[in-house]
């Protein structure tokens, strides 16, 4: 079930009559669902379920529902299930034959998506990016083609390189949005290109609280020129290996890899 992502109001009332009637709250940390419960009231028993224990204490879990236990599923904020292993003790309860349903409700993707103005009809969440920036560039690379909008989450401190990465493999001009504290007090959306947001970030510093980046699909662009190829690979093959260099043309340019990989190798081995 899913709980605010900030704004403690954003919780329903199905939620609310869940957490009651539950036997316990397995939940990723006490301090954080423990104010949430004492806010309304509720003093279901809560039982620590997070990435570090998952493996240990899912049999346990699985145990108490087999026995007919009520067990409300939460994370620290948002819909459960997503970046935690909370997906984990959903299969396990599946294959179990333990019924399991969702109760909806808040969610960052969902908000800073809705929040972006940039398409909605198809999107994919990505997750976090790698922490370094060169295994975040192979990173982009991969997710640089897909024609959907792409949500992601980034922590504030990364904010600025993760930025300059993305305009430098996804292209300078592509529309992002950059949507921080979102339900909260001093929520903010900073919305434009990517080297755009890149720079104001670089200048500005890292910004304070939870991040929710939207990234809109590569746009339809002219077919490049053998030229254009050229140029491009010239300019990453100087400060990239090869692989990485062909995956950041190849996205740029929206061509298949395979004929940036065959250039790359000409341009390499002097027979262009």
């Amino acid at each position: 079930m899913a709980t605010p992502i900030g704004n403690a109001a954003d919780i329903t009332l199905r939620a609310l009559a869940l957490l009651q009637r539950a036997d316990l709250v397995a939940c990723e940390d006490s301090r954080v669902t423990g104010p949430l419960l004492k806010r309304y009231g509720i003093g279901t028993p809560l039982f620590p379920y997070h990435e570090h224990n998952a493996a240990k204490v899912r049999p346990q879990l699985i145990e108490k529902l087999q026995g007919g236990a009520v067990v409300a599923l939460v994370s620290d904020a948002g819909t459960p299930l997503i970046n935690d292993p909370g997906y984990k003790l959903v299969r396990a309860c599946i294959e179990a034959g333990v019924a399991v349903t969702a109760l909806p409700g808040a969610s960052a993707v969902l908000t800073g998506l809705s929040l972006s103005g940039l398409p909605s009809d198809r999107f994919l969440y990505a997750g976090f990016p790698p922490p370094k920036s060169a295994a975040r560039r192979r990173w982009l690379a991969e997710l640089g083609s897909i024609q959907a909008t792409i949500v992601l989450l980034e922590s504030a401190q990364r904010l600025a390189d993760s930025l300059a990465d993305m305009a430098a493999v996804l292209g300078p001009a592509r529309e992002a949005a950059v949507a921080r504290e979102l339900t909260k007090k001093f929520e903010e959306v900073r919305r434009g290109p990517l080297q755009d947001l890149a720079a104001h970030y670089a200048q500005a510093g890292a910004p304070k609280g939870e991040i929710t980046l939207v990234i809109a699909p590569p746009a339809e662009q002219a077919a490049a020129s053998a030229a254009d190829l050229d140029t491009a690979l010239a300019a990453a093959m100087a400060r990239l290996p090869l692989r990485q260099a062909v995956d950041e043309v190849a996205v740029l340019l929206g061509l298949g890899r395979k004929p940036v990989y065959a250039r790359a190798l000409e341009l390499r081995d002097g027979k262009g």
